[in-house]
């Protein structure tokens, strides 16, 4: 059966489609084949411009055209080697040295892949597209979502709410302030995350630049190849097995699953907000909420975006665990593994914007956040307490906690009729019925 949204098994190529679609140019097969080419050119290119060879001017114009306009029957043609030699980097190759025989400079097609490992090609294409999703998509995307988050924060900032901690009424805080603290949290981590190095490896079969030096001992291809990484944007791992360590590229899962734990985080108190009425959701006429109840409105974009963003933590937990794991100087587990970095990375981007659509839809019930503070003056018992205690009056904790503990009814009334038979001067008692729980919120966050 033809291959369509309809009938592939993942969702990431099925429903989801539309929306991750452009990840493409980073994480699929046409892709990993056209950065091998990139790399590949380019290091030719690299040793031609070292002058350990001199290429022609139609052999370097036919290379920067192949690397340039790569296209989707370039990389059907490498497929169509890759049924013969069971290699697909050697497919890379042959195809390179085949389009050198066609453009007439067949005597320097040797020079392609000159002393390499496939892993040297693979563990610097992989890197350098994983650099761009990275620079190109993840980080935009994250940033434009809590750019979003703050300024939710700033537009609810002066609205004083009822906390909850243990699930219990708790000392008043501001709506825009615990927006907020999702906005800290995931811009300290972005920080983080920035600082975590791309890296590459480049050394030959076993990282020591054998066939290199035996063909050309007098070269410091150390450096050589320290400078190759840099063209790209790389930093290569200077000493190495067959493979690269993956330690940085499980850095960027991690770093990435910490900011995904602090979006779920996200999601389940707006979902709960929701489900308090603290929140309603802009009504879309022709949208179903559930198939039987037609008053339901969901919400969906958050229970979508929490689903999506534990997948791609399970996944990414995985990647970050297996891959710098690989039996003595190579094993090829981190082959298949390493194709489906892509996965998490989409289905994270899927939450992105899920979690920005549900956020649109956000209309705050000021009539309700009010009404449930006016229904908890028992919350201001720790203003009282530490006040009266400012005042060195006796057991002021014990009595406050005699008066409030278990009586969720005390209200205005009853606990100003309380303030009224304490033994403290009328200035005191003036000073305590002035706080209530709507202004009882301490510091609000800086902007």
């Amino acid at each position: 059966m033809e291959l369509t949204t309809l009938t592939a098994i993942s969702p990431v190529d099925g429903r989801y489609r539309k929306q991750v679609q452009h990840l493409y140019e980073y994480f699929s097969e046409f892709a990993l084949i056209k950065y091998r080419i990139q790399i590949e050119v380019a290091y030719l290119l690299f040793l031609h411009e070292k002058k350990l060879f001199r290429l022609p001017g139609k052999a370097i114009k036919c290379l920067k055209k192949i690397s340039e306009n790569f296209g989707l029957e370039d990389a059907q043609e490498i497929k169509q080697i890759e049924y013969t030699t069971n290699h697909d980097v050697k497919a890379v190759e042959y195809f390179i040295k085949n389009e050198l025989e066609k453009a007439g400079a067949a005597p320097y097609k040797e020079w392609v892949h000159f002393g390499l490992t496939s892993q040297d090609i693979n563990n610097t294409a992989i890197p350098l597209a994983w650099k761009n999703a990275v620079e190109y998509e993840y980080l935009p995307a994250i940033l434009n979502l809590n750019h979003q988050l703050k300024l939710l924060a700033k537009e609810w900032k002066q609205i004083p709410m009822l906390a909850r901690t243990h699930g219990q009424p708790a000392s008043p805080t501001f709506l825009g302030k615990e927006i907020m603290v999702f906005a800290e949290r995931i811009e300290q981590q972005v920080e983080q995350l920035i600082h975590i190095p791309f890296t590459g490896k480049f050394g030959g079969a076993t990282g020591n630049f054998n066939a290199h030096v035996a063909a050309f001992p007098k070269i410091n291809w150390r450096k050589w190849a320290d400078e190759f990484l840099a063209t790209l944007g790389l930093i290569r791992q200077q000493n190495t097995t067959q493979i690269e360590h993956y330690d940085h590229l499980a850095a960027h899962f991690d770093g990435m699953k910490r900011i995904n734990t602090i979006l779920i985080d996200l999601c389940r108190d707006i979902w709960s907000y929701i489900s308090m009425d603290y929140f309603g959701q802009k009504i879309n006429k022709n949208e179903v909420g559930s198939s039987a109840m037609p008053h339901k409105v969901n919400p969906i974009d958050f229970e979508n975006a929490e689903g999506n963003l534990m997948l791609a933590n399970a996944l990414f937990e995985f990647l970050s665990a297996k891959l710098p794991v690989s039996r003595l100087q190579r094993d090829l587990t981190d082959s298949t593994v390493l194709r489906n970095i892509g996965i998490p990375f989409a289905y994270t981007t899927i939450a992105f914007r899920s979690i920005e659509k549900g956020l649109s839809k956000l209309v705050v019930n000021h009539h309700k956040i009010h009404e449930d503070l006016e229904n908890h003056w028992v919350v201001v018992a720790e203003a009282i307490q530490t006040i009266l205690r400012r005042e060195n009056y006796p057991n002021a904790y014990e009595c406050m906690k005699e008066l409030t503990r278990g009586n969720r009814k005390i209200g205005k009334n009853e606990l100003h009729q309380f303030i009224d038979q304490l033994n403290i001067s009328k200035k005191l008692k003036s000073e305590l019925k002035k706080i209530t729980p709507h202004n009882y919120t301490g510091l609000n966050f800086k902007d």
